[in-house]
């Protein structure tokens, strides 16, 4: 079991070099800048903003500044990464959107070309209606769709091969209804879906779970249905597969770094990182926002996430989709 109480040896040590801002221009991350490449108010802008407030609050790296980068799902902001090459000041939030976003793309700057830091979290997607939707149960839900599946439109926050997306096919798939049938539309991010949700553009959206957490308590929205395995703390709604359709859907977020960097740049990012996760700051960050912890950093990572590209590249030949539908 990796142990979270404390830091010792070489991970210490980095950790002690860049709280202290050391003399070498390598491993001084005063500077710290995070890039979030999808609009404000989506699952990586939520994610990163919290993980700079934390960073601040529990004493490992103050200053840090967040911005955003959209376009293409995320490309556009991997794009960005791979030519601040070398930029040991600079690391982008990405996860299981960007790499389906990268697939679809066909771009010539991939993840695989990142300095994987690590994976942070994960979280199920959710099934969410406007409040004055006619369907008030996944089961009408269900019965409506497959009645007019392109009248029943769905929508998502990602692109094709993106966490919204797959959970949206694999629960036509488990249903009964071709994914080739399914009228779904790509937002970027949270915040451009839920306008398209409240101005009655799709019927129904999936997306992150924290990403609706505030329009689902305030009444604003509906949970209809979580892709969790259990029932989660944060919204009183049924998993798919307690309805009876049997999906488990997880979307997971992580933190890359722009290709080239320097060894004791590299270190000093991924002990900055470490550092957070064993944070119970984090730790209160995670419980409040629905979050699953899933740390797995450097190599790891960078196996897990080619592991990612094959899995998703599978599912989406599965389903007879294609990547650049």
């Amino acid at each position: 079991m990796r142990r979270r109480t404390m830091l010792t040896g070489a991970l210490g040590g980095a950790l002690v070099a860049v709280l202290q801002g050391c003399a070498a221009t390598d491993g001084d991350l005063s500077d710290l800048r995070v890039m979030v490449p999808n609009p404000p108010g989506s699952g990586y802008d939520i994610t990163a903003r919290v993980l700079a407030r934390t960073l601040d609050a529990a004493g490992i790296a103050r200053g840090v500044e967040v911005f955003n980068l959209p376009g293409g799902s995320g490309v556009v902001g991997l794009r960005r990464l791979a030519y601040e090459h070398g930029n040991g000041r600079l690391v982008m939030l990405m996860g299981l959107g960007l790499v389906g976003a990268e697939l679809a793309a066909g771009t010539p700057a991939t993840l695989a070309g990142t300095t994987p830091v690590a994976r942070l979290v994960q979280e199920p997607a959710i099934l969410v209606v406007r409040r004055d939707s006619p369907y008030s149960s996944l089961d009408e839900l269900i019965d409506g769709w497959r009645a007019d599946p392109a009248g029943v439109r769905a929508g998502g926050g990602s692109s094709v091969g993106g966490p919204d997306h797959l959970a949206t096919m694999l629960l036509a798939e488990s249903v009964g209804l071709s994914p080739a049938r399914v009228a779904y539309t790509r937002h970027d991010g949270g915040g451009d879906l839920l306008a398209a949700i409240l101005g009655r553009e799709v019927e129904f959206a999936m997306s992150g779970l924290s990403e609706y957490a505030d329009q689902i308590r305030s009444g604003q929205l509906r949970a209809l249905a979580v892709t969790s395995e259990r029932p989660v703390d944060q919204v009183a709604a049924p998993t798919v597969r307690s309805v009876g359709f049997d999906i488990v859907v997880n979307n997971w977020r992580g933190i890359v770094a722009p290709p080239g960097l320097s060894a004791p740049d590299a270190e000093a990012i991924r002990a900055v990182i470490a550092a957070l996760d064993a944070s119970p700051d984090w730790a209160d960050a995670r419980a409040r926002f629905g979050w699953t912890d899933a740390y797995l950093g450097g190599d790891a990572f960078a196996r897990f996430m080619a592991d990612e590209r094959s899995r998703v590249a599978g599912v989406l030949n599965r389903l007879g989709v294609t990547a650049q539908a």
